[in-house]
């Protein structure tokens, strides 16, 4: 989980590989409404997010139910939001791709996304609510190389008997 730029999906997809599990990207979840308000510059509010989140939850779910874990890229920016996906997949532990963003903002400079304009930075650290320590998972530094993060994961699952 993080803001758009602090390197989700890369992250996801090497930890992904890591663990031996099948990796979604959450941006290939999101309703086509909400890609094209993205598109034109306009932050998801709560009510947009809600059926993507539930999507997603309901994914994780799916893949526990078919005794597959799985990694999902998504922002999950407030609590409420990895409240919802905890309803339908209450073993998700999530990690927080954290830094500051000036660091994210010139990484977003650098790369070109499909549908999420660099201007929408600002409403996601003021939407951002940092995961805090009674929520299942770990906060990480966006400076981590992805094999690290990929490690660190593994290594808090391994400790965990996960």
């Amino acid at each position: 989980m993080g803001v758009q730029g602090s390197g989700k999906s890369t992250a996801g997809r090497v930890t992904a590989a890591r663990l031996g599990l099948p990796f979604i990207d959450g941006d290939d979840l999101h309703p086509a409404s909400n890609k094209a308000k993205m598109a034109a510059g306009n932050p998801l509010t709560d009510e947009d997010r809600e059926p993507w989140l539930t999507v997603i939850g309901q994914t994780l779910a799916a893949g526990m139910e078919q005794g597959e874990a799985r990694v999902i890229a998504c922002s999950a920016l407030k609590r409420r939001y990895r409240d919802l996906i905890r309803f339908f997949a209450p073993a998700v532990q999530f990690v927080h791709l954290d830094g500051p963003q000036e660091l994210i903002a010139a990484r977003l400079g650098q790369r070109n996304h499909e549908y999420m304009p660099a201007a929408l930075l600002d409403s996601q650290f003021a939407t951002l609510e940092p995961l805090q320590a009674d929520e299942p998972g770990m906060r990480l530094d966006v400076t981590l190389s992805p094999e690290d993060i990929a490690e660190a994961v593994a290594d808090a699952l391994s400790a965990a008997g996960r």
